[in-house]
């Protein structure tokens, strides 16, 4: 499996069905019977509205304060206010693209916002707890299909850097969990709190389990998984966004 997880054209495949899944998500956010619209001070002190309205100095003091291992694109990135490269490890956990790794210092499938690296080194203390060692994903910065409005203008999602599909993670012991082969999707199916669906399988509860610790402490406002939409049955689509008022995992 790993094998197939770094192949190049695995990778582009499973980037070019994710690229429209963000557009999917914003419609459907509206109704979702899992929409959440906490209360002004849950919304304000939770982790993922402060990272997402933070300002890129503020976010360059606190990366740097946290020790997290980066560095600042060499070239400004078309819609992403704080483009950087991650360069080490967080909490233990080394979060990487499933390209090659002497292809992963120059594709842009690696930048990522300073905001959403901020969120994932809160993320990554809950997969510390989890003996988890390595995260792959499909893809975090995605530069938009269209160039047609101004530079200046502030993307989201995958084309602001603040969104991340993780694909797998590896354990200490080396053994996979995987979202398509160990989470199997039931669409409308609940993921947290009472009534949640129970899966049968070891890795797929203990998946289910680290996305649910994340959505209790509020590391992102937006969680899609195998539950929401056939197109997420191989990945957990991960966003922080500024001046949203509203949290998500489906």
């Amino acid at each position: 499996m790993v094998g197939a997880m770094r192949s190049p054209r695995w990778f582009l495949l499973a980037s070019a069905v994710a690229l429209g899944l963000a557009l999917v998500g914003s419609h459907v956010q509206a109704s979702n019977k899992y929409l959440e619209i906490p209360d002004v001070q849950e919304l304000t002190s939770s982790p993922a509205h402060h990272y997402a309205n933070m300002s890129n100095d503020e976010v360059l003091v606190e990366l740097k304060a946290r020790g997290v291992p980066f560095v600042q694109t060499a070239a400004p990135q078309f819609g992403v206010r704080l483009p950087i490269r991650l360069t080490g490890r967080l909490h233990g956990v080394w979060i990487h693209s499933v390209l090659p790794e002497e292809e992963r210092a120059t594709t842009p499938f690696e930048i990522l916002d300073g905001r959403l690296a901020l969120a994932l080194d809160d993320f990554s203390k809950i997969l510390e707890h989890h003996d988890i060692v390595e995260v792959i994903h499909f893809t975090m910065y995605r530069p938009a299909q269209t160039l047609a409005h101004s530079k200046d203008v502030q993307q989201f999602r995958h084309p602001g850097g603040l969104a991340i599909d993780v694909g797998a993670m590896k354990k200490r012991s080396g053994h996979w969990l995987a979202v398509g082969p160990h989470w199997p999707s039931q669409i409308g199916g609940k993921t947290c709190g009472t009534g949640a669906r129970s899966l049968l399988a070891r890795r797929g509860r203990e998946l289910m389990s680290i996305v649910c610790e994340a959505a209790d402490q509020r590391i992102f406002h937006f969680t899609l998984t195998p539950h929401f939409d056939q197109a997420h049955a191989d990945h957990l689509h991960m966003e922080i966004k500024p001046g949203v008022k509203r949290f998500l995992i489906n």
